[in-house]
């Protein structure tokens, strides 16, 4: 059978979650686009990983671990590092770490033939209103979204297209998220902020189901295509925050963000008849 597609896939495995590597690659080895020609590309610290040994497939690049919240944010810094040899690829796609790919995947199910990006709808904002949405609310980021815009929430952890407009959306938004932080601004979910920012006003990209990021034992009505592992069940997770103060504001925040989106809701009611 003739190939379709050259496929390159960008999987970042840094500290602990290289653990993840060896499930990843053998699910999408059995089940992802079978007719096309993939190649992996594992930015890494591990001396080594599941299956490389001779294999032309797999490209082990070291990539320090840059810790909570860098290693997501600056996912893009590391993607530009081999943008020209992604040129040969047809399509290019990041994957987060954690995923496992559990039923077949065709070229016609997943690519975005007549698009140009493509993105999948989140699985914990699937069935909410725009003003719902965890968009950046800080006005000086460039990841800010006000609460009357917006049609869908994506994920960060699947997420690519053509290659020379997925090439386009890592350039910009590396350089996005680094004027952001060299003002010492962060958005609210790091690189998906941003990739939520970037399709705004976009129509050119194709929208996967949850069903392509669906979290290990949630219910949704969706079936289960990729499933994102619990990182807890099988690495020690402690992110860099001050745990205690926030802890301690919590409930005044939470009231005060309910009162605020009862207001949202009277708004976008009038909206939405007027």
């Amino acid at each position: 059978m003739d190939t379709k597609y050259k496929i390159g896939i960008l999987y970042i495995c840094t500290g602990s979650y290289v653990q993840f590597w060896k499930d990843f690659y053998i699910s999408f080895e059995k089940y992802f686009l079978n007719n096309s020609c993939i190649e992996y590309f594992v930015f890494t610290d591990a001396e080594k990983i599941y299956g490389e040994a001779g294999n032309q497939r797999i490209h082990k690049l070291f990539q320090s671990d840059l810790g909570w919240p860098d290693n997501t944010l600056f996912r893009f810094k590391m993607f530009k590092r081999i943008a020209e040899d992604l040129k040969q690829f047809d399509y290019i796609f990041f994957m987060n770490s954690n995923i496992v790919c559990t039923k077949s995947v065709t070229e016609e199910m997943f690519l975005p033939l007549k698009e140009n990006l493509l993105v999948v709808q989140h699985p914990g904002w699937y069935g909410n209103k725009p003003y719902e949405y965890p968009y950046d609310r800080q006005k000086k980021s460039n990841a800010y979204i006000p609460r009357y815009k917006g049609d869908i929430y994506v994920c960060g952890g699947v997420n690519g297209g053509k290659t020379n407009e997925f090439l386009k959306l890592i350039n910009e938004l590396d350089s996005k998220i680094q004027e952001d932080y060299d003002k010492g601004i962060i958005a609210k979910w790091h690189d998906e902020s941003h990739i939520n920012k970037y399709i705004l006003e976009r129509n050119d990209y194709k929208v996967l189901s949850p069903s392509y990021c669906y979290p290990e034992d949630w219910d949704i009505p969706y079936e289960t295509i990729f499933l994102l592992r619990d990182k807890k069940k099988v690495i020690d997770i402690k992110f860099k925050e001050d745990k205690g103060k926030r802890k301690k504001w919590h409930f005044i925040i939470r009231r005060i963000n309910d009162v605020y989106m009862l207001i949202w809701k009277v708004i976008y009611f009038f909206m939405k008849k007027g």
